[in-house]
């Protein structure tokens, strides 16, 4: 379970990739769950990233999706 400002930066995160992606801030839900990316980065790292902008993230991200092989 996370807390509710981990709750607050992933759904940040969701919408910031769906933005870039073009796709719906579900498909980038489904597409970090099932990569593992969102419990085992985007919150267990919450005390680091957090601290990064929005374009690093999406940049970090994106990066890290298509190294798990999923193209966007």
């Amino acid at each position: 379970m996370c807390r509710e400002e981990e709750l607050r930066f992933s759904i940040f995160v969701i919408y910031s990739l769906a933005d870039k992606w073009k796709k719906t801030p579900a498909d980038v839900y489904k597409i970090l769950n099932s990569t593992g990316i969102l419990d085992n980065y985007v919150i267990s790292c919450y005390d680091v990233l957090h601290t990064q902008g929005k374009e690093y993230l999406v940049e970090d991200l994106t990066e890290y999706v298509k190294e798990k092989g999923i193209s966007i």
